[in-house]
């Protein structure tokens, strides 16, 4: 099967794959020798009215590696918790629905760190850490240096009845358990990356087509 990784630009999204995408017509194809992340950033970010772009590669993973030692990198991690009643836990942050994670802090690993975020974040304590579902890329900018965000995230379980509680100074308004029913509603208002990690899950009904390859 073909590797194929997306690097998240705001809500564009930038597909390197060892195989042409299937809608092809919606994608715009990137050079692979002239490929550079700054330079890619300031072309989407400003009047180009494309959503998908695509690097077509021998070798993804390789490339992808490429991509990253290129440019600033930094690391987060966060995970996908599900409880006894398997519900699953959303934070509300900057107006859209997400998934606790947060940068790693230094020396640390990822599993840690992703467990130490979740429980900061919403106020409990995970009973169980368990297999990666998925790494989620995307570009930003801190102080004027295009950066690439790197996450690790992991299922979780949580077994306990305590009250929720949202780390309003990391701008969190709401911490919340989620049935299948109500992950549509979080997807009509959440962002790319995220929707990678539900995909990876398999609880999302109705999928983009693009993000369905």
């Amino acid at each position: 099967m073909a590797l194929k990784y997306r690097i998240y630009i705001n809500q564009k999204v930038v597909l390197i794959t060892e195989s042409a995408p299937a809608q092809v017509e919606m994608y715009e194809q990137l050079d692979q020798q002239s490929f550079d992340l700054k330079t890619l950033y300031n072309k989407i970010i400003g009047n180009n009215p494309k959503l998908y772009y695509y690097v077509l590669c021998d070798d993804a993973k390789a490339f992808l590696k490429k991509v990253m030692k290129s440019t600033t990198l930094i690391e987060a991690a966060g995970g996908l918790v599900k409880n006894n009643k398997k519900d699953y836990l959303f934070i509300f942050r900057n107006g859209k629905w997400d998934l606790p994670k947060g940068k790693l802090e230094k020396g640390e690993k990822p599993k840690e760190g992703a467990v130490r975020e979740v429980e900061e974040e919403c106020g409990i304590a995970i009973d169980e850490c368990g297999k990666k579902i998925v790494n989620t890329y995307h570009v930003y900018t801190i102080k004027g240096e295009v950066v690439l965000k790197k996450t690790h995230w992991y299922k979780m379980k949580y077994k306990g009845k305590a009250k929720l509680k949202p780390q309003i100074e990391e701008g969190i308004t709401d911490v919340r358990w989620m049935g299948r029913k109500d992950i549509d509603l979080v997807a009509g208002n959440t962002f790319p990356s995220i929707m990678d990690v539900l995909l990876k899950r398999d609880l999302l009904s109705d999928i983009p087509a693009p993000l369905s390859e």
